[in-house]
Parts: structure tokens; sequence; C-alpha cells
């Protein structure tokens, strides 16, 4: 008979207790077990005394008999000091699952073209300027040329006034 000392649920519903049996691993979760070992109330604080509690002795005849131990039940063994937690390798869940690595790629491939771009545009920054430099150095080379103020404008005026003067 394959024994395991696992947690059987009782309580009310949001009301969780549970009860550390030693079952056939066979049986249902809440149905016939063969022996309590002890009592789990997880709606006590986590430093209460009274939140696991359990009878060693029988505890250790289990695992003495072969009864595989829950993964909870290895937690509340291991704060007991009666086993060490054992170590799980799978290096395989560590991995990024495909859409994690499509989504890490899409990131990659958008931050590669941000880069491009604004490599692009320092470089049409520079050559603009390179070319406001040389519009400038072309402006200053070049004679300057004086704008010759218009006289014809003052001899409008001149002849306004003599028109004036003559009506009177």
């Amino acid at each position: 008979m394959a024994m395991k000392i696992r947690l059987a649920r009782g309580g009310s519903k949001k009301r969780p207790f549970y009860r550390v049996v030693a079952a056939d691993s066979r049986m249902p979760r809440d149905g016939r077990y063969v022996e309590k070992l002890g009592t789990y109330n997880p709606l006590l604080a986590k430093d209460s005394e009274d939140r696991v509690q359990l009878n060693m002795e029988r505890v250790n005849y289990w695992l003495g008999q072969g009864a595989q131990p829950t993964e909870r039940v290895v937690r509340f063994l291991e704060a007991a000091g009666v086993m060490e937690k054992t170590e799980r390798n799978n290096p395989i869940k560590a991995k990024p699952g495909k859409k994690a690595q499509d989504r890490l790629e899409e990131k990659a491939a958008a931050k590669e073209a941000a880069a491009e771009a604004e490599e692009a545009a320092k470089v049409a920054a520079a050559e603009a300027e390179e070319a406001a430099k040389a519009a400038a150095a072309e402006a200053a080379a070049a004679p300057v040329e004086e704008e010759v103020a218009e006289e014809p404008a003052a001899e409008e005026a001149v002849a306004e006034t003599s028109e004036e003067n003559a009506a009177e």
C-alpha cells in the first residue's frame, strides 16, 4: 500500500482547517485515512505555535514505513527539524517561453531601430550644420554690395513741394 502523509481539508467555506493524516495515496483528499498525525490552521498567525501541531513520534513511524510526505507537509517537517528540504533541478523552467522570447525579440528590434534612427538624425544634423557653416563662409567670402539709396523718392518730395508753392 503506497502511503502518503498529506493534508485533509476540513472547515467551512473560506474557513479552511486541515488535518495532517497518513493515508493510502489512492484515497480521495478528504476521504478515508489510516491515522491522524496532527493539525494545520492557516488562519492563525504564522508565528503561532497552534498553527501547526504534529505528533512527531507517529510522523517518524510513518516516514520509517516509507510514507511519502507532500510538499506542504515537507515544509512543516523542515520547520520542525525532521526533514531537509530537497533542491529541485528543473533548468527548463527558468527559460522564458515562446511568447516571452517573441516579446524580447520585438523589444530588441525596436531598440535597434530607435538607435539607428537616432544615429541617422545625428548624421543629418551634422550635415545640416556643415551646410550652414559652408553657406556662412560663402556669404562672408562674397563681395559685399552696398545698396544704393533711391534718390527718385527725394525728387518726388521736392516736386510735390514745388507744386504746392505754385498753387498758392
